[in-house]
């Protein structure tokens, strides 16, 4: 029950992030919006350590380890804020479920792992599609929802090259750890650009919706949902939590139209569909073609 309570907060989580992402930006700016989340994210890591008595290594593997996780929590985040500012919350949503992807083509080059099989050749191609279909449904609204869909791909890519880079790394730390030190590293840059972009001027005003979303992605989405995809990692099947990525988009693309007002054209859909689809293949034909072509048991090969 416990787990399939943390799953369900997942999807949640991931569905409604980048709604809030963008409620979070309006009227503040949007280094505002992410360095105030990540301040009260590193607060709370901070605590949460001091609570658990858990030290903070700084070896040179720990070292290298949180300035890759700063580099996805700074670039990947900037990213994602700016962008926001053009695009509709649920396409934000929909762009990084190319993450497998990404992370797959990531891993065959750094890790040598095998990534380039028939079907996910053929998933590969067919998100890309996908990704096409959006970028014209962009150019149909204006030039800066393209720009916006940009910034949102390199911070997926941003994003996936660091989780791939914690693996080659190899230092072996808590999620809790890596978390903390990553914001420890990405925090000081965070409030330099704040310096450089808006002078450290506070907003005049600030919103009740800015002030919840800010509070919810600060307290939650960054600290808790990091904590419980983690749990669930270890308790289920790495193909049951490769799902998220296919049912939190629907969700987003709902909650944005239906409580943002955001607009569902009929490519977003094909592209979402493809996207998704593409994310299938991804995830289970290369395995139900193994299965199909195992050999039964007491059935020899001539």
């Amino acid at each position: 029950m416990r787990v399939a309570l943390a799953y369900l907060s997942i999807v949640l989580l991931w569905a409604t992030t980048p709604l809030t992402i963008k409620w979070s930006g309006e009227g503040t700016g949007f280094i505002f919006g992410v360095m105030s989340r990540m301040t009260l994210g590193t607060v709370y890591m901070l605590l949460l350590l001091t609570l658990r008595r858990q030290q903070l290594p700084m070896h040179s593997k720990a070292k290298r380890t949180y300035f890759a996780v700063a580099t996805q929590l700074y670039a990947c985040m900037a990213s994602v804020y700016w962008g926001a500012q053009f695009i509709p919350s649920g396409w934000i949503s929909v762009i990084f479920g190319l993450s497998p992807f990404l992370t797959a083509f990531f891993a065959a080059i750094w890790l040598k792992e095998h990534s380039f099989s028939v079907g996910k050749v053929f998933s590969y191609l067919l998100g890309l599609t996908g990704l096409t279909v959006m970028f014209s449904s962009a150019l149909a609204i204006n030039r800066q929802a393209v720009y916006g869909m940009i910034a949102i791909l390199i911070a997926v890519s941003i994003q996936t090259a660091s989780a791939v880079w914690v693996k080659r790394i190899q230092a072996k730390l808590p999620a809790t750890t890596q978390v903390t030190g990553g914001l420890l590293f990405a925090l000081p840059v965070y409030l330099i650009t704040w310096v450089i972009i808006d002078d450290a001027v506070l907003p005049p005003s600030l919103s009740q919706l800015s002030f919840l979303s800010i509070l919810y992605l600060g307290l939650i989405a960054t600290t808790i949902g990091f904590v419980l995809y983690y749990y669930v990692l270890i308790h289920l099947p790495a193909t049951t939590v490769g799902m998220i990525p296919l049912i939190s988009p629907i969700i987003a693309l709902y909650l944005g139209h239906s409580i943002n007002n955001e607009t569902i054209t009929l490519k977003i859909i094909i592209g979402t569909v493809l996207i998704l689809t593409a994310l299938c293949i991804h995830q289970f034909f290369d395995r139900l073609l193994a299965w199909f072509f195992k050999p039964k048991k007491g059935v020899t090969a001539p």
